[in-house]
């Protein structure tokens, strides 16, 4: 211990009492810091042992025993102070006492612990033998038990036979009694009679049959090998027909019962009998009885009743509305019916689902069939009902608004409950024989209000015609007035006519290859009454550009007559022009019609008819394929239509110069007076006629199809004025006047948009310049434009002197082809 601590210890020993003044105390201190046993046991020694040296050996050795086991046992011991000065007093013999009394302690110690041993040893065999026979016991339980369950077992299957030896016996004492003869089955068992006994009576009946039967059929199958055999199974054959007798008689007994009990709507008597009928052919019996006493399928007053709400008064022409109307409300009323029925049925019936796939077929096939016969009369296609009658339209139009109608009857009678009955394919199989012939129906519908769309307007036509007469005509007038012009508004019709047919091959099927099919023919028919009409309009349009022709012909008139017959000419010449001009503009109007009603079937193809054939492969390329042919010809009669457009304006335009241009117009004889810078009155009638009539082509005209015949008519101007200007001789001034004219055509064929055109009149004032300037001067002239150059000296005249006139040889002209 250290020193400090080993101060502290020692007056903590010194302060303590004497031996005899009382126990030795020690606290927690005594072991705190550096604690020695060796110190503490040193300590004890040198302080405490000379207080005991006057007292007796055992009294010593005692009190060393007290202090040792104190010292054993707490690991510290205080000491008085003074007792270290007594230290090396300490007699030797203390410590082989100690030693002795720790060997003898030593030795009890192992006694003990081989007694100890010894006993756990004892126990462990005395478990080991106590869990060999818990083992066997168990082993002896579980024996005993498997033998008293194959006891058990034994029992059961003794009792089972018993009672089912039992049950044979009652068998077969019943099944003799059904034996007696044939047809006697009043001395029967007091059971069989027995109304408070029918269950057990039925359920007894069912058992003797089926086991009869069932003999009989081994019988018939196994060949007889003893005669008692065959009596045997002549004698239940007996039993078998007396048994059928009972079961019919039994079975009919129950029906008028449960008959009795539904009209006064006992539904635990109700429930009983079907229970009990169930045993009779699984209860099918019971079942189809039951549906087919419902008032509905029985009162003709309801199916009356069912007439007259869909279809009207007798007489009558029904419309599709109100059969829709009627249609909801009666398959509303069906549905309520069944679903009061099905509460009934469920409370009834062991099997109520059963039941109810037998009424609702049986609604389907009687009430709802018995109406669609009423309702949908198949039309002929060879003689189909006039239009005034409705026409095929009408039956097509009942024919989806009953389709549409019975779908939501059937979803609605799934929904109630149907059991097992696949009642969606029940209602399709309603509507197969209308479905099977739908698109040949569809297609003649098409087709018949095509017809009478035509023939309406041609009636109108022809009253507007008469009511407008014929004066005007023979004067000259609009004769495109007497025609049918294509209307928009007709298309828009057929468009809307082949949208209700798309509608209802969609709704007819639901397969995209049958839609796609369907929607194909029926837009065929679109496209063939669009290409047929356009086409008949754009004919009836040119026929009169043709009438007209024909008056410009029938008033063309010689060089030698008189001034009377010239100036009748003359006004007929203008009342035929007026009959092109009115003409051209309605073909125009003609065209311009076309054109939207092409746009309006394209566009209805993109928006309605497209994504249904898309599903199809190939079925989009050929429909769009079908719409190109389908237009073709309507394109040819618009194409001959502007040529003949061309040919008149062309017509009235050689008319107009030739009436008005004079020869003075271009040789005046006051030349080299102040020149006149107005265009001649020639060219101001024909710039006011083209501006007049050319209106209605930049109107109805746009695109491609406009550049084409505005570059065409130019082209056909330009070569009409050469060959024009042929006629005339020209001096300076009159050069100067057909330059004007000249610009002046330029200005307005401008508004046409064709360079090249532009560029032809822009040459042409070029060369219009050899009539007022000097010969020699046209070598500067036409410097730079080679072409020009060759063709004015190769065709210019000679002339006398700068001053002098050209000459009035027409081959004077400088020529230019047609560009």
């Amino acid at each position: 211990m250290k020193e400090s601590t080993d101060g502290t210890k020692t007056d903590r020993i010194s302060k303590l009492p004497s031996v005899n003044s009382g126990p030795l105390v020690l606290d927690e201190e005594d072991f705190k810091g550096d604690f020695s046993f060796d110190a503490l046991f040193g300590n004890l020694v040198n302080k405490l042992l000379p207080l005991y040296q006057d007292e007796e050996t055992d009294s010593i050795e005692g009190h060393n025993s007290i202090g040792v086991n104190s010292a054993l046992s707490n690991g510290n011991l205080r000491i008085p102070s003074d007792g270290g000065k007594s230290a090396q007093a300490l007699s030797s013999p203390l410590f082989p006492k100690i030693d002795g009394r720790l060997y003898n302690l030593k030795k009890e110690v192992v006694t003990q612990d081989s007694k100890h041993r010894k006993t756990l040893g004892e126990l462990e065999k005395g478990v080991d033998g106590l869990f060999d026979s818990f083992a066997r016991l168990d082993s002896r339980i579980s024996s005993v038990g498997q033998t008293a369950a194959k006891i058990g077992d034994h029992l059961q299957s003794a009792d089972a036979q018993r009672e089912t030896a039992s049950q044979t016996i009652e068998l077969i004492k019943y099944l003799m009694e059904f034996n007696s003869s044939p047809g006697d089955l009043m001395e029967l068992s007091p059971l069989f009679s027995d109304d408070s006994r029918v269950a057990e009576a039925a359920s007894i009946a069912q058992k003797l049959r089926s086991f009869a039967e069932e003999d009989i059929g081994r019988q018939g199958i196994t060949t007889p090998s003893i005669a008692g055999n065959a009596t045997a199974s002549r004698g239940l054959e007996v039993a078998v027909a007396n048994l059928q007798e009972y079961c019919n008689e039994l079975e009919n007994r129950l029906l008028s019962r449960f008959d009795a009990a539904s009209q006064r709507r006992e539904l635990s008597t109700m429930a009983e009998c079907a229970k009990i009928l169930s045993q009779f052919n699984r209860g099918t019996s019971a079942m189809q009885h039951y549906v087919a006493t419902r008032p509905m399928f029985i009162d003709v007053e309801v199916m009356n009743a069912d007439t007259r709400l869909v279809l009207g008064d007798q007489g009558s022409q029904p419309s599709p509305s109100n059969v829709a109307h009627g249609l909801s409300s009666l398959y509303k009323e069906i549905t309520d019916t069944v679903r009061k029925e099905a509460a009934t049925i469920t409370a009834v019936f062991p099997s109520p689902n059963d039941v109810m796939s037998i009424l609702v077929q049986r609604v389907l096939e009687q009430r709802v069939t018995t109406l669609l016969d009423k309702l949908l009369i198949k039309t002929s296609l060879v003689n189909p009902p006039t239009m005034e009658e409705g026409g095929l339209l009408l039956y097509l139009r009942m024919l989806a608004v009953a389709y549409e109608k019975t779908q939501e009857l059937a979803r609605d009678l799934r929904a109630v409950g149907c059991g097992d009955l696949d009642v969606e394919g029940l209602t399709e199989s309603l509507f197969t024989a209308h479905k099977d012939e739908y698109i040949e129906q569809e297609q003649a519908s098409l087709r018949q209000l095509y017809k009478a769309k035509i023939e309406e307007l041609r009636a109108e036509s022809q009253q507007s015609s008469e009511s407008s007469g014929t004066i005007g005509r023979s004067k000259g007038a609009s004769i495109a007035s007497s025609h049918q012009q294509i209307s928009v508004t007709v298309v828009t019709e057929f468009v809307r006519w082949n949208e209700e047919a798309i509608s209802r091959c969609t709704l007819f099927s639901s397969q995209p290859a049958t839609i796609a099919a369907s929607v194909k023919a029926v837009f065929t028919c679109l496209l063939d009454q669009v290409s047929q009409y356009t086409t008949d309009g754009l004919e009836r349009a040119r026929d009169s550009l043709t009438e007209a022709a024909a008056l410009r012909e029938r008033f063309m008139i010689g060089t030698i007559v008189s001034r009377r017959v010239a100036a009748a000419a003359a006004s007929a010449a203008e009342a035929a022009a007026a009959a092109g001009e009115s003409s051209f503009r309605s073909f125009m109007v003609a065209v311009q019609r076309c054109a939207s009603s092409v746009a309006i079937v394209q566009q209805y193809f993109a928006n309605s008819i497209s994504r249904l054939l898309l599903p199809v492969d190939g079925a989009h390329a050929a429909s769009c394929e079908e719409m190109a042919t389908a237009m073709s010809s309507a394109e040819g009669a618009a194409y001959k239509g502007l040529q003949q457009c061309i040919e008149t304006v062309m017509a009235e335009v050689e008319r107009l110069l030739s009436a008005e241009q004079k020869a003075t117009d271009y040789q005046s004889p006051e030349d080299g007076i102040a020149p006149d810078h107005r265009p001649t009155n020639a060219c101001t009638r024909v710039v006011a006629y083209l501006s007049r009539v050319l209106e209605a082509a930049f109107t109805a005209l746009e695109g491609l199809n406009k550049q084409a015949f505005l570059t065409e008519l130019g082209n056909r101007l330009h070569k009409g004025l050469l060959f024009h200007w042929q006629k005339f001789t020209f001096n300076p001034s009159g050069g100067l006047r057909l330059k004007r004219d000249i610009t002046e055509y330029g200005e307005f064929v401008r508004s046409f948009n064709a360079p090249t055109i532009d560029e032809k009149f822009e040459l042409l004032g070029i060369t219009a310049n050899v009539f007022i300037v000097a010969p020699e001067s046209l070598s500067s002239l036409f410097e730079g434009t080679p072409s020009i150059r060759k063709d004015a000296q190769s065709n210019t005249c000679c002339c006398e002197d700068a001053g002098s006139d050209l000459t009035e040889s027409s081959s004077d002209w400088v020529r230019m082809e047609l560009g």
